[in-house]
């Protein structure tokens, strides 16, 4: 286990919804905010578990381990429950880009679109087919 999260916040005590809660996913120095996903039980264990973050794809309905195909995979250094308990905030060391855009961080565009944030890699040469 990465930290001591003993006694772990039971899931059920969570307020999920359908089975999921959101993880907002943060870089632990900076505080720079690199993206959110979502969450289920066996997520949130198997990332307590591995000190990885993972998360549960809505649109391919199945658990990833955040960089398994890249190798930017983010390293969990704590992990803290909102005031409401329906939200996640995990602090980070992120390797690599977090978007699979090839950005850092997922807020990468200004609300006109304009790009704003930091390019680290290039999307074609890292999830080639």
């Amino acid at each position: 286990m990465f930290c001591n999260l003993s006694p772990m916040i039971d899931f059920d005590a969570l307020k999920s919804e359908k089975g999921l809660i959101l993880a907002v996913v943060q870089d632990q120095l900076s505080r720079e905010v690199l993206m959110c996903a979502y969450m289920n039980r066996e997520a949130l264990e198997k990332t307590v578990e591995t000190g990885i973050t993972h998360f549960w794809s809505r649109s391919r309905q199945q658990l990833w381990k955040k960089g398994e195909t890249s190798g930017h995979v983010q390293k969990v250094k704590e992990i803290r429950v909102d005031c409401d308990m329906d939200s996640l905030l995990l602090l980070v060391e992120q390797v690599g880009g977090a978007c699979h855009m090839g950005y850092r961080s997922c807020f990468y565009r200004n609300l006109e679109g304009e790009v704003v944030g930091e390019k680290v890699f290039e999307p074609d040469e890292v999830y080639k087919s």
